[in-house]
């Protein structure tokens, strides 16, 4: 687990792999009763900490000016990431699916028994922050954000990511 600041607020990450209770922690999520809330995606899609620091940024942002388009900041988190306006489809795809094995969890202002509780909550391993580019499923990153080869000429897929989180409410 690490924790980095975002905009006066923390954020602490924990990356899993080998998850087996996916299906469990949607049914928490679908019904409002995962204890303690926090964000869970589809970590294949993610292949560095900075694109999720800068929706994480973006939620902060929302937040403070009452501006939310979901429900909770873990979830205004998820959906920012995607890139996408439809907030649904951006919830399916970058959050998790019934069997998603590979999760990053995200808590804003987390104590360290609550991150202690997520934890317990996910059964999998945690693993290492760095082990997100290597694990990182390229293709369906560039499928999902539409990032071109002659992008990838000038920039990297991060950088892409980061700038289609930037640029949606410009768009």
């Amino acid at each position: 687990m690490k924790e980095f600041n975002v905009n006066g607020s923390t954020l602490s990450l924990a990356l899993f792999t080998d998850v087996s209770n996916s299906k469990e922690l949607l049914n928490l999520i679908q019904e409002g009763k995962l204890e303690p809330e926090v964000a869970l995606l589809n970590a294949s899609l993610i292949p560095d900490v900075f694109p999720i620091l800068a929706a994480a940024h973006k939620a902060v942002l929302d937040k403070s000016r009452e501006s939310l388009k979901t429900r909770s900041l873990h979830s205004e988190l998820v959906y920012n990431y995607s890139g996408s306006k439809h907030i649904t489809e951006s919830l399916k795809r970058c959050g998790i699916s019934d069997n998603t094995t590979y999760i990053l969890a995200a808590r804003f202002s987390a104590a360290h028994g609550e991150m202690k509780n997520v934890e317990k909550l996910i059964k999998g391993t945690e693993i290492d922050l760095e082990e997100l580019e290597a694990r990182a499923d390229h293709s369906q990153i560039k499928k999902h954000y539409k990032i071109s080869i002659q992008e990838l000429e000038i920039s990297s897929v991060p950088d892409a990511i980061t700038c289609r989180i930037a640029a949606r409410d410009a768009l």
